[in-house]
């Protein structure tokens, strides 16, 4: 590859793939191998040693996943990046690396529901915690920071409602607390939003929705900025203190960028085992190949419905960022600019019955606890993928009882509309 810079819709081609030197095959193969041969003693000692960079067993790496992880540091301007299992996976290896007991995280509330569960619930098990916050109340975020928070945390567009952070704003207070900001960029994408540009320190996808592209793998990435000084202070003595299972080595003394991106791997990886799969690898680089076309397309089809559903008579408001009535509007020119994506969330005035009886009168939408496909999923929030929160927090959310969530698709944007236009007819007669 040139050295030149190349633009997103190369990248997204070309990045971490060559052709096989074995073979020839021009696409990246699927290594359905669990080990690698060493050449000698020494090489594999290197190896353990993290001396030289190489493959080892593949619940640490293997080739097919490590060119999914160049091309996903690639597109997101990264130093490097850690694929594993799911997008959950991800943001536990993300913050197994720079947590510890007792120590906690300040969070959006604005938070896909098994998020909210992961940090509320789960993650106490690790001996850690969350604070959920509004974040465009930046005097609350600021508040929720004591001496034990090694991060925070926030979806660049939420789910389900589609609000746009103020990356910025989070980055320069996270900045001023000697802490990573952590995004989740799942639902933006690298093609529409690029969160280290606008100061975040990891970036975090699952893989399974827009990345992919067509619901057949989970999957999900962490993709490190390499900007972040883990040595500035002793908040984070996973990366900045001798690492006993390594004979003392201080990661981000002796690796600089690639700190967080060889712990995660060399420790994380190898105890919690969240490891990626090589056919799921090579799926997903076969739908980020396509993915600018998607997202265009995506985020064309989003704002026609988007409007259409604005404007008729049983909807009470639509979320999605991309209209002029969206109190986020004026983000999407500043963090997305080439879209709000196509996830968002619309009301009925005839509450929660209303939404069930229009999520059994589809056709065309596919009901379907997911999202990013090409084809287009509805869901009730409330009862499926929120349903396990208060009232109180799925209105937080923005999944309220009487809120359907959409994942606009790449059909045609009159069959689209086509089927809400007889779903809602039903539903409201």
């Amino acid at each position: 590859m040139s050295e030149t810079p190349q633009a997103f819709e190369t990248l997204q081609i070309h990045a971490g793939a060559k052709p096989d030197p074995a073979t020839g095959a021009r696409q990246v193969p699927i290594y359905q191998t669990t080990a690698y041969a060493f050449r000698d003693a020494d090489h594999a000692a290197a190896l353990f040693n993290l001396q030289e960079v190489g493959f080892i067993y593949s619940r640490l790496t293997n080739p097919t996943v490590f060119a999914l992880q160049d091309r996903m540091a690639a597109l997101e301007g990264g130093a490097g990046a850690v694929a594993c299992s799911s997008g959950h996976a991800a943001q536990i290896l993300a913050l197994f690396t720079i947590m510890g007991p007792g120590m906690n995280i300040v969070s959006s509330n604005r938070l896909y529901g098994g998020t909210v569960t992961q940090f509320t619930q789960t993650i106490r098990r690790f001996g850690w915690s969350a604070s959920l916050v509004d974040i465009d109340d930046t005097a609350a975020v600021e508040a929720a920071i004591d001496e034990n928070t090694r991060a925070i945390f926030c979806e660049s567009i939420a789910n389900p409602g589609g609000h746009i952070a103020d990356l910025p704003a989070l980055a320069e207070i996270a900045d001023r607390h000697g802490i990573p900001l952590i995004v989740d960029n799942t639902t933006a994408t690298p093609y529409l939003c690029r969160p280290i540009e606008h100061g975040a320190t990891l970036v975090i996808h699952s893989l399974t929705k827009y990345l992919t592209g067509n619901g057949t793998v989970t999957g999900g990435c962490i993709v490190d900025s390499g900007k972040f000084d883990w040595s500035a202070n002793d908040k984070f003595p996973s990366l900045s203190q001798p690492e006993p299972a390594y004979h003392g080595l201080k990661f981000h003394e002796a690796l600089g960028p690639l700190a967080f991106m060889f712990n995660a791997i060399a420790v994380g990886m190898r105890d919690l085992g969240m490891t990626l799969n090589p056919q799921a690898a090579h799926y997903t680089m076969m739908g980020i190949e396509t993915l600018s076309l998607r997202m265009d397309r995506h985020c064309e089809n989003a704002l026609k419905v988007a409007q259409w559903l604005e404007n008729h008579p049983a909807v009470d408001h639509v979320t999605y960022a991309g209209l002029p009535s969206s109190p986020v509007y004026d983000r999407v020119a500043k963090i997305c600019p080439k879209g709000a994506s196509s996830l968002f969330t619309f009301a009925l005035k005839d509450g929660y019955a209303a939404c069930v009886k229009l999520i059994d009168s589809v056709e065309l939408f596919s009901h379907v606890a997911n999202l990013g496909d090409t084809r287009s999923l509805i869901i009730h929030s409330a009862s499926t993928t929120h349903r396990q929160l208060t009232e109180a927090q799925q209105v937080a959310a923005g999944a309220a009882p009487n809120v359907v969530r959409v994942s606009i698709g790449t059909e045609n944007a009159d069959d689209i509309i086509a089927d809400l236009e007889q779903a809602l007819a039903k539903a409201t007669a």
